[in-house]
């Protein structure tokens, strides 16, 4: 058996099944409507949008028409009844095209459902809406065969299009899923730069990327992007690894070093020999493991579907059970019993239940960001109930993600600390690296004046040299300043020591053939994530940081935001088999995360949640967004979740309860009492259970606006942020100072 990765119906596995061939792997669907809301999202959209046009155009008029059947004392006025009966004909042509073609997608549902040997809301709909629209178009093309001349195409009308929203609000967050793995794709480039062999001479030949094999040789100049993992056979550069690692700092390669696909080439001329090609690069396992949990996590039925899954049965076997108990018991003849038939099924049709869910997520989402989140379906809404494990990356979610210094040390008694920044940021300026642009924004926010530097040479892999007016400006690691006569001293030594220790980048300057000081640079913890952490400690949930770093960095992290337990250094794959053994213990697991590398693990994860700042990819795989990059919303959101699913439940319970209320009345029950003359009122107590349902659902909604965060969100100010760490194993060597 498999799992219809659209509606999540179990499908036999046959050769003469629905089935669709995606990327090497084998789709099966329970309908030809579910194939297509998989392979044409955006071609659903479109057509559910006109729909929905269209629908709302058609009701509108048909419930204006329908407003004396309704209301006969107060809006007979408008329709006398000489003309009433035009009316009706007027209704049935607007209702017959909102009934049979907009509503055609519930006769096919229908059809899969018998099919499939299941009942589901398509059966619920499509027979409630027809018995009304049959039962209103006999009235009004042949008068007096029933002894009653209401009609009800408002009825099917309004179901109808209620419905069509809610499914419209389904498939836009569907297409948006289909967006993570469209933009993972886009990553990799197009095309690729092969070396190939022409007699005894080499020609660069460009190449599509899907033409490469294991083995060539690829030129990448600086600027452009790896078209495949490989190993650098010659030259040296800094790669920035950020949009597969997550990692802000660039790392230095060289001979022998092996590179990832996707990732940018900032600064050196690279030969690199292509060693995995297609679906082998890391790239592409992020976009299988993206795919695979976004259609192999079992999805939350929703309640309605349970529901109607034992309700549709119930009510129809009610309705044939009235309809035969009184022609062949009740001896009241067939337009009666049909009269009885048709009432149970109009009546068991809750016109609330299509805004049901709608309601109450239209007002947690407004809720939602009027705090800054983005709620993206109601599935995650369910989760958030229910987790009791949260995960953290670290860059970019608990830390900032990019670069600051922290601390400038004074070697030298001639020459201050103001005056090292300033010469060490002119220096930075002629550089790209984001260590050196660290310092240059860190003198930009002390009021320093930077000027452009005389001359600037790059020395790779250790650093660089740069001249101002009459300076010699040296910046490096222990490796350059050893190599330009400068051994380390043991005191300077020590306190480059201590700085490693906190995790920080320490970097070496040398000004005018002396020591001049130490800067220490790291990521900076978000000034929030510490409360935010003790907060979700206090409500019982285990909060954990995975991370790529290394331990010694995670540990320093960590222990200052107050987390006990870390996994460091593991591959983005390794994050998602991570979040699949946490999901092993038989908790519900969320995890927050703002990169590329945390796609696989947002997808696989119970609940994924992306920050507002983080990349595409990472928010269009997670279910819930942050969108002001606060990590304390993660505790509104949790908590706005359970709120608003507590409206969805009590939303469904008055949107059935009505109807069903009244079941019995319409089988008939005080026809002893009151006698066959109450069929004639039932489709009107039809009409005002839905209308009272719709109203208790919209105002139990509204309810939820009242609702306020745990804890008053403070303005994020502007001080001192706290001291994170950088991840020293993997930094460009240019800075590293061991």
């Amino acid at each position: 058996m498999a799992k219809d990765p659209v509606c999540g119906m179990y499908v036999e596995e046959k050769p003469d099944t629905i089935q669709y061939n995606k990327n090497g792997r084998i789709y099966y669907f329970c309908s030809t409507q579910c194939l297509n809301e998989f392979i044409e999202p955006e071609k659903e959209l479109r057509k559910l949008k006109l729909y929905v046009a269209m629908s709302v155009a058609l009701t509108i008029p048909i419930v204006f028409l329908s407003l004396p059947h309704m209301f006969p004392l107060q809006f007979s006025h408008l329709f006398p009844m000489e003309i009433m009966n035009y009316t009706n004909y007027v209704m049935l042509a607007l209702a017959t095209p909102l009934q049979f073609w907009i509503g055609l997608r519930f006769y096919r549902g229908l059809w899969d459902g018998i099919k499939a040997k299941a009942s589901n809301m398509d059966t619920l709909i499509a027979i409630g809406t027809t018995a009304a629209y049959l039962y209103s178009a006999v009235v009004t093309v042949a008068p007096g065969y029933f002894p009653f001349e209401s009609v009800y195409f408002e009825t099917a009308a309004i179901i109808i299009t209620l419905i069509l929203i809610g499914r419209l609000l389904e498939t836009r967050t569907k297409e948006k899923a289909s967006d993570a793995v469209r933009k993972l794709l886009d990553l990799q480039p197009k095309m690729a730069r092969i070396i190939r062999k022409e007699g005894n001479t080499e020609v660069e030949v460009e190449t599509p990327i899907e033409q490469v094999l294991e083995g060539d040789v690829m030129i990448i100049r600086p600027g452009e992007r790896i078209p495949t993992d490989g190993i650098v056979i010659d030259g040296s550069s800094s790669i920035d690894e950020s949009a597969v690692t997550g990692e802000s700092i660039p790392v230095d390669k060289k001979k022998n070093d092996q590179v990832i696909g996707a990732t940018i080439n900032k600064s050196g001329l690279l030969r690199v020999k292509a060693l995995k090609v297609g679906q082998d690069t890391v790239l592409s396992k992020i976009i299988e493991l993206v795919e695979e949990a976004r259609t192999g996590k079992a999805q939350i039925q929703r309640l309605v579907d349970q529901v109607a899954k034992y309700f549709v049965p119930a009510v129809l076997a009610v309705a044939i059970g009235v309809g035969l108990g009184w022609y062949f018991i009740g001896d009241i003849g067939i337009t009666f019993s049909l009269l009885a038939f048709v009432s149970v099924i109009i009546i068991a049709c809750p016109c609330a239940l299509g805004i049901a869910t709608p309601a109450a997520l239209m007002m947690g989402a407004g809720k939602g960001a009027e705090n800054g989140i983005l709620f993206k379906g109601g599935e995650y809404l369910e989760i958030a109930n229910k987790v009791k494990i949260i995960v953290f990356d670290k860059t970019g979610t608990l830390t900032r993600g990019k670069p600051s210094v922290t601390d400038i040390l004074v070697l030298s008694d001639n020459i201050g600390e103001s005056e090292i920044l300033r010469l060490a940021a002119i220096a930075e300026s002629g550089s790209e690296h984001p260590l050196g642009q660290a310092v240059v924004n860190y003198a930009n926010e002390k009021g320093i004046l930077v000027s452009n530097p005389d001359s600037f040479e790059a020395v790779s892999g250790h650093g660089l040299m740069s001249r101002y007016k009459d300076h010699v400006i040296l910046i490096g690691n222990r490796k350059l300043m050893e190599d330009s006569n400068f051994p380390v001293t043991e005191t300077t030594d020590l306190k480059l020591k201590n700085l490693e220790s906190e995790g920080k980048t320490a970097i070496l300057i040398a000004i005018d053939s002396r020591f001049a000081g130490i800067i220490g640079i790291s990521d900076t913890i978000k000034e929030n994530a510490k409360e935010a952490i003790d907060s979700l400690k206090s409500m019982g949930m285990e909060v954990i940081m995975l991370t790529g770093d290394n331990q010694r960095t995670a540990d320093a992290v960590a222990t200052k935001l107050g987390i006990e337990r870390v996994i460091a250094q593991v591959l983005p794959h390794e994050k998602e088999q991570v979040i699949s053994k946490l999901k092993d213990e038989g908790k519900m697991v969320a995890m927050v995360g703002d990169g590329i590398n945390d796609a696989p693990a947002l997808a696989r994860a119970d609940l994924g949640i992306a920050i507002g700042s983080g990349t595409d990819v990472a928010k269009e795989t997670g279910g819930i967004i942050l969108i002001k990059d606060d990590i304390r919303d993660v505790i509104t959101a949790l908590d706005l979740g359970r709120k608003t699913v507590s409206k969805i439940k009590q939303n469904l319970f008055w949107a059935f309860a009505y109807n069903a209320g009244l079941i019995p009345i319409a089988g008939g029950v005080l026809v002893p009492f009151l006698g066959v003359g109450i069929f004639g009122w039932l489709p009107m107590l039809a009409g005002v259970a839905m209308a009272m349902s719709s109203v208790t659902v919209v105002g139990n909604s509204i309810l939820l606006g009242r609702y306020k965060p745990r804890f008053a969100m403070k303005n994020v100010s502007k001080g001192k942020e706290i001291d994170a760490t950088a991840d020293l194993k993997e930094v460009d060597p240019i800075h590293q100072s061991i």
